[in-house]
């Protein structure tokens, strides 16, 4: 593993085989230099195992980047189950889980991901406290994550269109929108009230169906949706679906979607630059679930003072993309660049309090 090319000097990846329930799980901490590592559990059933170990070691490395650039206090794990996952299992499956989480003793926090629900979570919390993204009471913001998540790349995205193409507002911009899970269909519902127009795209077709219905959206083919001739592309599904191909073929003017690892590697990145299409970070523009989490972890939790945190998306990428303006420098390089300082400086800090 430590020849593996997303090892990133992670503090520790804990591979968990529970017989009992068929648990098989990869829980990767890459830093704790911020604090805990948080980041949400993933359960997807995967072409093969090394994938899985792929998925967590650069999700992870991302939750430090993310938590680092969203200011927050936290560091950056990430967790993984290995599906399919019968339904008769699920539950004792989730209680395992939250067991393995519990042996870490508050390192990492989980909370919900991709195939993971709140009612999930509350499952995992049965047998650890290390856990978010639960419930939310009056006033206060809570259980899932995925409407925060959503307003942070609306934010997002007003502030890409601004820089890329001057414009001041959504109304009439055109996104193509792929993937409509929980985040995914949040998106379109910021961007219908915006006055976007939209264009998706989902493998479940139910899901393209309510979206057509609910904002009057078009629905394309999944091989088609990210070459679309729109102002705007938001991955909102897996990551890596920003190939070097695909970077060479968008027509959009702003990549900027909820997905992680949105770029399959760093050359997709600069291909995207040297075109003129203007990508925003995704660990920057998709912080706004995790802003919440750490809320609801620290109890610092009002609901209108989590809006404006996650509000200050915006202003962090217009800072990033002024830089990447001004050094002539891609946006993912200069975040990277960014996130690497304060963790360096987050390192270096709690060394000589060691000492």
């Amino acid at each position: 593993m430590f020849d593996h090319p997303d090892f990133d000097a992670h503090e520790k990846v804990l591979f968990v085989n529970d017989a009992a329930t068929g648990l098989r799980a990869i829980i990767a901490v890459h830093s704790t230099a911020l604090g805990a590592a948080a980041g949400g559990c993933r359960l997807w059933s995967y072409a093969a195992d090394a994938d899985a170990l792929t998925d967590a070691l650069r999700l992870s490395r991302g939750m430090s980047y993310k938590n680092a650039m969203a200011d927050l206090p936290m560091g950056g794990g990430k967790s993984v189950i290995l599906g399919p996952v019968a339904s008769e299992k699920r539950e004792a499956v989730l209680e395992a889980f939250g067991r393995a989480v519990d042996t870490l003793s508050g390192q990492y926090i989980t909370a919900e991901d991709v195939g993971v629900s709140v009612a999930d979570m509350q499952i995992v919390a049965r047998t650890t406290k290390h856990v978010s993204g639960l419930s939310a009471a009056a006033g206060k913001s809570g259980g899932d994550p995925s409407p925060f998540t959503a307003r942070g790349v609306r934010v997002g995205i007003e502030s890409a269109v601004r820089a890329r193409l001057g414009r001041t507002e959504l109304a009439g911009l055109s996104v193509a929108v792929q993937g409509l899970g929980h985040v995914g269909m949040y998106l379109c519902q910021e961007l219908n009230e915006m006055g976007a127009n939209l264009i998706v795209a989902d493998i479940n077709p139910a899901r393209v169906s309510e979206a057509q219905m609910r904002f009057g959206a078009v629905g394309v083919s999944v091989d088609d949706i990210l070459t679309q001739p729109v102002d705007v592309v938001a991955p909102c599904a897996l990551g890596g679906t920003i190939t070097e191909y695909v970077a060479r073929y968008i027509r959009a003017s702003v990549v900027a979607g909820a997905a992680n690892n949105q770029l399959l590697t760093a050359e997709a990145g600069r291909i995207l630059g040297e075109r003129g299409v203007l990508y925003a970070p995704d660990y920057v523009i998709n912080a706004g679930g995790i802003i919440m989490v750490q809320g609801e972890i620290s109890g610092d939790n009002d609901a209108d003072l989590i809006r404006a945190r996650v509000d200050a998306i915006g202003p962090r990428l217009d800072a990033i993309f002024a830089t990447a303006k001004s050094d002539n420098v891609i946006t993912n390089e200069v975040a990277d660049s960014m996130a690497r300082v304060k963790l360096d400086a987050a390192r270096r800090m709690r060394a000589r309090i060691a000492a």
